[in-house]
């Protein structure tokens, strides 16, 4: 099942490189038809094209792939150059399957530079006051100077390479004190998550927290929960600290409890579930690699891995059944049903190419044991392993 559903995925990659050239897939606003918006590179999420890019070449060896994620990655240095719309926490979206990737697959000192600069970029949104990287807006931005968000733990794993690679541990120190504020304030008593949290900028006392495109700031967004659990795994990874791991631990179960009937999570736990309530499966391929992830982490005889491994391949096996698009080749998506902003009426019930990309890495970890490229891999830098 997993062979033929890359197979599938990857051409279906090709096709949108070869028809598209450097335009990047965007997500519409609620239209007839299901498809991408197709354009410039000026938003958060063009990294998770590249990196399908890079996970098409690792499994099948195709320069094409290599050619087109190449060309891509360039793309990314104007970016950083000319700063567009980089305003934000989601460097390490952007540039980690892209740039990153690069260096580590093809061992390519320019595009190692570029991720290198992409992580500076991101210390530039460091708040010593308050301790935390603030996610959206400038400084002193009124609305959200004081606001960190969940995604945030999927960036912060730049900041860890880059402090590996430069030996700073300046880039260490801020993804940890980062990480341990998203732990204390974002993961709940019960192990439900906020997708945000506010404090107060000039003195970082806590005020409460928050949502953006939850159900309400109480409940729990399932993609926070899902970036949360492949967050902490990270951290762990990157620091040993048993905290960050059974904090990990502790969101998945949440997670994995509340599966509905098909183990493809509505948007948010929280909301009334009837007929015409939304899915979105980009949660679950988020989810499934962060427990990929987790298991990497469990020992052997640990009482947890066959629960984790089994919610797994129950969400993935019906991924590929009921929600790919493995019977549509005309498709531009690789996985449908997946939710952006639903109460902002921004793709509520679409394809996400972030959705698109984790769901081509957990197929890539369940096939052949190649992780995504969120951190670095200790092989030689030959080529295609």
């Amino acid at each position: 099942m997993w062979q033929a559903a890359i197979e599938d995925a990857m051409k279906k990659t090709k096709r949108n490189g070869e028809k598209h050239g450097l335009q990047f897939p965007h997500i519409r606003r609620q239209a007839e038809g299901k498809c991408y918006e197709w354009g410039p590179s000026t938003d958060w999420i063009e990294g998770f094209y590249t990196g399908m890019m890079w996970l098409s070449y690792e499994y099948s060896g195709d320069t094409a792939f290599r050619d087109m994620a190449q060309a891509q990655v360039k793309d990314y240095r104007r970016r950083l150059d000319e700063d567009v719309a980089l305003d934000h926490h989601d460097i390490g979206f952007l540039y980690s399957p892209s740039a990153l990737a690069a260096w580590m697959i093809e061992g390519d000192e320019t595009a190692k530079q570029l991720a290198l600069d992409a992580a500076d970029k991101l210390m530039m949104r460091w708040r010593p006051e308050g301790e935390y990287i603030q996610a959206w807006g400038p400084k002193g931005d009124e609305k959200n100077g004081g606001r960190i968000i969940i995604d945030c733990l999927m960036n912060i794993p730049l900041l860890y390479w880059a402090s590996e690679q430069m030996g700073d541990q300046r880039y260490r120190e801020v993804a940890v004190k980062h990480a341990d504020k998203s732990r204390r304030y974002l993961v709940r008593g019960d192990d439900s998550s906020y997708h945000t949290f506010y404090f107060e900028p000039s003195t970082g006392i806590p005020i409460g927290g928050g949502t953006h495109q939850g159900y309400h700031d109480g409940s729990t967004w399932t993609r926070g929960q899902a970036w949360g659990i492949y967050g902490f795994a990270l951290s762990y990874r990157y620091t040993g600290d048993k905290q960050y791991l059974e904090t990990s631990r502790r969101l998945a179960r949440y997670f994995v409890e509340r599966f509905p009937e098909d183990d493809v999570v509505y948007w948010d736990f929280n909301v009334e579930v009837n007929a015409d309530t939304l899915r979105d499966s980009s949660a679950s391929a988020i989810a499934a690699c962060g427990m990929l992830e987790l298991l990497e982490h469990l020992a052997e005889d640990d009482e947890d891995r066959a629960y984790f491994q089994d919610a797994v391949e129950r969400s993935m096996r019906s991924l590929v059944t009921n929600y790919s698009t493995m019977g549509e080749p005309d498709a531009e998506g690789l996985i449908d049903h997946g939710s952006y902003h639903i109460r902002g009426d921004l793709g509520p019930d679409d394809y996400m190419i972030w959705g698109d990309y984790y769901y081509m890495e957990a197929l890539m970890r369940l096939e052949k044991g190649v992780p995504g490229y969120w951190y670095e891999r200790k092989e030689a830098k030959t080529g295609v392993k």
